[in-house]
């Protein structure tokens, strides 16, 4: 079973993550979706939260799991008995930061691939970062996020 991971913090979770976990399990077997508990930033969105509305967009895709973890992407591909780490990249930049990355995790598991997925055209301006910056601004998500997760987003910042 050729078993891939999908790290990230999904915070919040987008259509370009969304995109990249169905395209990512329709090439592996299994698709693990790990959501990285950072203890340096502050998130919008709780772990245990991120993990339910993960689940929710994604129970359409049968061969996807999510779980959390910490440490290194590498340690984590090994726990789970994953032969690659899946990444998407949007951007020239994104490709400088992501290729550097590959190229440390590679030196540290040679078992351990990193498989880059370019970003759907409609999904290439979509981020976490850019979806957290219109919601400080009170600008319009919609083509940003589903609408379960920007009910969610609404409800939170009514708190």
């Amino acid at each position: 079973m050729r078993i891939a991971v999908y790290p990230g913090s999904f915070d919040p979770v987008t259509y370009g993550h969304i995109d990249l976990i169905r395209r990512g399990a329709a090439v592996f077997d299994k698709l693990v979706i790990g959501v990285l508990r950072n203890y340096v930033k502050k998130p919008l969105f709780e772990l245990e939260e991120r993990v339910e509305m993960l689940h929710q967009v994604t129970r359409d895709i049968p061969n996807t799991e999510i779980t959390t973890f910490s440490g290194l992407v590498v340690d984590f591909c090994h726990q789970q008995k994953a032969c690659a780490v899946l990444r998407g990249v949007r951007s020239f930049s994104d490709f400088e930061y992501e290729l550097v990355m590959a190229q440390t995790n590679r030196k540290l598991a040679e078992d351990v691939e990193t498989i880059f997925l370019t970003t759907s055209p409609e999904y290439s301006y979509v981020s976490s970062s850019s979806v957290r910056e219109l919601i400080a601004f009170n600008g319009d998500i919609t083509a940003f996020v589903p609408d379960y997760i920007r009910e969610r987003i609404e409800d939170k910042c009514k708190k």
